[in-house]
């Protein structure tokens, strides 16, 4: 699957119809259909699939994303299609080969895998194994019997590098990153777009710190659980007079609301991959403004579904606005930070990026 090698800015001039309410992530595919096949003397459906598997990377289980909403899918799947479900947890890289191994020794059918670091040891298991229906979630591993699980996030934080230009005070928004990573720095360089096309439309000029998308180089912590980074990270942003700041750093991305609220509520804060409203600890609801949404769950449905049909199949999943993959989350407290409107203007782009009016590109888009 080929990478488009550009950055673009949006040049379409935004529009400001009546205010529509921006929609929740939909599902990136339509939801499986009841199983048809006759039951066995259990009640559960008869398929090709009776297990299935999925390794976590080095972020470990309850990361509030992608592992997390991964497992989500994987334990949907069990209730509505008799799948069952299990999941192999790293906490180190060391972990990720074995655990990968361990998952074809128990003769399932189906594996999942979860984030770029998984890559190299899931084709070397699709290559021994090419009975077994592969996944990967946030990589591209071409290979006959693996799915990719990708999604262009890009056009998802365009809308919330908009909203995060529209609301700060200070004129300066922030992000960074776990690591210079094509699923990290596609959040960024939408991010980056989307303040671009706010200052061309108001004639504003909200400077970004973090992220260069000419360069294709920022700031970042270099891990993904570390808090403490975050925070550092996040600190140095609000010495500089950020007030909006965007981290795509799994969990370290919570230092960035503990560094905020240390400094009084200093600046709002974006998640990525999830509501973090309703994933991430109830004290920080008061700064998160928006949430940057992967329907990795639905996905990972989809995936199952179909291996349980019996097939094997390299077709890629790829979650966007259109089909509803990707989305930004409600602005649930901080509602009346957004104007109305700039939420028109939110579903005037929206609708523009899905009729391919506004072209949201990044080299590491799927």
């Amino acid at each position: 699957m080929s990478r488009t090698i550009a950055h673009a800015r949006a040049r379409a001039a935004v529009a400001a119809p009546a205010l529509a309410a921006l929609l929740l992530l939909a599902g990136c595919a339509a939801p499986p259909p009841a199983a048809t096949e006759s039951p066995d003397a259990s009640g559960a459906p008869e398929h090709a699939l009776e297990c299935a598997q999925m390794v976590t990377n080095s972020g470990g289980l309850n990361d509030r994303s992608f592992n997390e909403t991964s497992w989500a899918g994987m334990q949907r799947a069990e209730a509505e299609l008799g799948v069952e479900a299990n999941v192999l947890v790293s906490t180190t890289e060391s972990d990720l080969a074995p655990n990968v191994q361990a998952a074809i020794d128990t003769g399932c059918g189906f594996v999942l895998t979860v984030g770029y670091e998984l890559a190299a040891a899931t084709a070397e298991q699709a290559a021994a194994n090419p009975d077994v229906q592969f996944a990967i979630v946030d990589e591209i591993v071409e290979a006959p019997n693996v799915r990719s699980i990708v999604f262009d996030t890009a056009q998802a934080a365009f809308l919330a590098g908009y909203a995060a230009a529209a609301v700060s005070e200070s004129g300066i928004v922030a992000t960074f990153g776990g690591g210079n990573q094509p699923p990290v720095t596609l959040f960024m360089d939408g991010f980056a777009a989307g303040i671009d096309a706010y200052n061309e439309a108001k004639g504003a000029d909200v400077q970004l710190l973090g992220w260069d998308p000419e360069a294709q180089d920022g700031t970042f912590t270099g891990d993904f659980e570390n808090v403490s980074n975050g925070r550092a990270q996040a600190a140095a942003f609000l010495a500089q007079g950020a007030d909006v700041i965007l981290p795509v750093a799994g969990q370290v991305g919570e230092g960035a609301f503990t560094a905020s609220l240390d400094a009084g509520g200093a600046a709002l804060v974006i998640w990525v991959d999830n509501d973090g409203y309703d994933t991430l600890p109830a004290e920080f609801r008061p700064i998160l403004l928006t949430s940057i949404l992967k329907n990795t769950e639905d996905a990972v449905v989809t995936a199952i579904q179909d291996a349980a049909d019996g097939t094997i199949s390299d077709e890629a999943l790829i979650g966007d606005l259109e089909n509803g993959g990707v989305d930004i989350a409600p602005f649930h407290d901080l509602d009346g930070r957004v104007s109305a409107e700039t939420k028109a203007e939110l579903e005037a782009l929206r609708e523009q990026i899905i009729a391919g009016e506004i072209e949201v590109e990044s080299p590491s888009s799927p």
